[in-house]
């Protein structure tokens, strides 16, 4: 039986269109990462070094107020950072590297604690598929910290492969979704009723 509910409508009625929206978006963020891999580096380099400029200087700020008690601390950290962001947007492909390498330490260390725990007695059921995760992501993370920028950007490549085939998938479900909304309200809204054989003589 159909709900009257007028949420119920309202969901029904543009559930397509967000998820078909959320599609062409992670389709086109895909395009741009697969084809223009090194220039979204970049971007997320140029974003960390802004990122720590504007610490630096929230610390430098800090530094002035009456009721700090580490001003001398707050004004190094700040005179750093500030430093730090200037060198990361003057020296783009230290930061690109620097990127790689705390993702490829990220995996190995990943890997060294699924080997570890692969080994020890704390995974009893599935141990098999920790040995293999965990030489997987040690391998991985080798590789990305001997060539961290390659790495970085063979890395969003891939991520916007897997977007681009999560949007396809998502367009074609909300295209789906948008038949199923309209063959209900075809139901629900019902051919139109015929005047009864009296009412016609009438």
């Amino acid at each position: 039986m159909p709900s009257d509910e007028p949420g119920t409508d309202f969901a029904a009625a543009y559930a397509w269109q967000a998820t078909l929206v959320l599609g062409v978006v992670t389709l086109v963020l895909g395009l741009i990462l697969t084809f223009y891999p090194s220039v979204t580096v970049n971007v997320i380099a140029v974003m960390l070094g802004l990122l720590a400029i504007v610490s630096g200087l929230f610390y430098l700020v800090r530094m002035f107020g009456h009721s700090e008690a580490h001003r001398v601390w707050m004004g190094i950290s700040g005179l750093l950072l500030v430093v730090a962001g200037v060198v990361l947007l003057r020296h783009l492909h230290l930061t690109v590297a620097l990127i790689g390498l705390i993702i490829g330490l990220g995996w190995i260390v990943q890997g060294v604690t699924a080997l570890i725990v692969s080994f020890s007695g704390d995974a009893r059921e599935g141990r098999g598929w920790w040995i293999f995760f965990g030489i997987v992501s040690l391998i991985g993370g080798i590789v990305i910290t001997a060539l961290p920028s390659e790495s970085v950007t063979l890395l969003a490549a891939l991520t916007g492969i897997w977007f681009i085939v999560q949007g396809l998938f998502e367009i074609v479900g909300g295209l789906r979704l948008r038949r199923a909304a309209d063959r209900e309200q075809g139901t629900v809204t019902g051919p139109p009723s015929r005047p009864s054989e009296g009412a016609a003589a009438l």
